[in-house]
């Protein structure tokens, strides 16, 4: 199974690659292209429902300013849909794409990610991987056990050496 990531333009690219790189360093295979639901809505009907008959078991989806592209995405496919508020250059601080995403209406849900939260919507689609691939699954938990012995480690250098050697 492979995790699809669009964005509503390449302008999205910068931040949605972040889902890309977590997902490859997971191995979890994924395409990556650019749909707008306002540009190219014609486009982003047939990547919708055609995403479960060509593989799909989540789709990441960014977008900036009014963010139509999860919810609208959502409402035409049966797997999840991760939403990634882009802060785009014409956005209100991010919080236009963040409510356009995150208020969706009954029946129709879109996990929903922090601004620019990309790396986040990358694992928490290879956690939905993992559910039937046990070899993600393995990878998964190995990136988190990397995290845990990271913060360790950091913590162990403090308390042993002192703060102010780390600043």
């Amino acid at each position: 199974m492979k995790v699809g990531i669009i964005m509503g333009s390449q302008s999205d690219l910068k931040v949605m690659s972040e889902a890309a790189q977590v997902l490859e360093e997971l191995g979890v295979e994924y395409e990556l292209t650019v749909v707008s639901a306002h540009r190219t809505p014609e486009r982003m009907f047939d990547y919708a429902t055609s995403a479960k008959q060509r593989g799909l078991a989540a789709i990441v989806a960014g977008a900036g300013g009014a963010a139509h592209l999860p919810g609208m995405v959502a409402s035409m496919t049966s797997i999840p849909v991760i939403g990634v508020p882009v802060k785009s250059r014409n956005s209100i601080d991010g919080w236009d794409s963040i409510l356009s995403i995150l208020q969706m209406p009954s029946g129709v849900p879109v996990a929903t990610v922090a601004l620019d939260g990309a790396k986040n919507a990358g694992i928490l689609a290879a956690k939905i991987v993992g559910v039937t691939d046990q070899k993600v699954s393995d990878n998964v938990e190995k990136f988190m056990q990397d995290m845990k012995d990271k913060v360790l480690t950091s913590a162990n250098e403090i308390e042993t050496d002192g703060w102010e050697s780390k600043i």
